[in-house]
């Protein structure tokens, strides 16, 4: 076993990681790419907690926006969650890992309820728990969810895997001055809106000094690289 600085951790996945150039549905190419590092970082002895948006299927405030019923947008994208936390979990089981899903609505068939202290069983028997659904609750992203799970679960980390390879003062794929921070604080976040993570789960994150480590889940071994205490991305603390 490796020795981790961050033994327990929250990786939180865009539901387009999913979708890699495809940009909606799923690349199960890329799928199992990602559940490769999750294995690798599950045997290093990680304990590993996953929540993964729906972007690649739906997203609540989009619909929101061409006239639909927010919440019943947002359930939409709750929805989507499930279908993606059940595909992650088709792949993950394939390359030899213990998981379950959990989701924050009700569906006994396909899924166990979120239950904080079976989730934390679930830990201890070295499973790979994704939860999913959000929080259960409209107006509420996943970034929030994560937050959210991460402090119950007492996660040492939560890992916000992107495209980008940490925090920057402006979108570098937009400006090409933008300049990256090694290390940021919560409060600088939130004054300079840099849209890490939205604003609520970020100051969840702050009132229970949860730290949030941004990095590049397309550069092989960055996460394992991260709960190593290595320098790895962006440190928002």
């Amino acid at each position: 076993m490796a020795s981790l600085k961050y033994p327990r951790v929250l990786l939180k996945l865009s539901g387009e990681a999913l979708a890699g150039e495809k940009r909606s549905g799923f690349d199960f190419d890329v799928i199992q790419r990602l559940a490769g590092e999750v294995k690798d970082i599950v045997e290093m002895g990680a304990s590993v907690g996953l929540v993964i948006g729906g972007g690649n299927m739906v997203r609540g405030a989009q619909l929101s926006k061409m006239g639909m019923d927010r919440v019943a947008a947002d359930y939409m994208g709750m929805l989507g969650t499930v279908i993606n936390a059940l595909a992650v979990q088709d792949v993950l089981e394939k390359i030899g890992l213990d998981t379950r899903v959990m989701t924050a609505i009700g569906m006994k068939e396909i899924a166990e309820p979120f239950i904080r202290r079976r989730a934390i069983r679930h830990f201890d028997k070295k499973r790979v728990v994704i939860f999913a659904a959000g929080t259960g609750n409209p107006y509420f992203s996943t970034d929030t969810a994560a937050a959210l799970r991460a402090i119950q679960i007492q996660a040492d980390i939560i890992v916000k895997a992107t495209s980008v390879d940490g925090v920057y003062s402006a979108d570098p794929k937009l400006d090409p001055n933008a300049t990256r921070f090694e290390e940021i604080s919560y409060k600088d976040v939130i004054a300079q809106e840099l849209g890490v993570m939205d604003q609520t789960a970020i100051t969840l994150c702050k009132e229970n000094k949860v730290p949030i480590i941004v990095l590049n889940i397309h550069r092989h071994g960055e996460v394992a690289r991260a709960l190593q205490g290595e320098k790895v991305g962006t440190l928002v603390k």
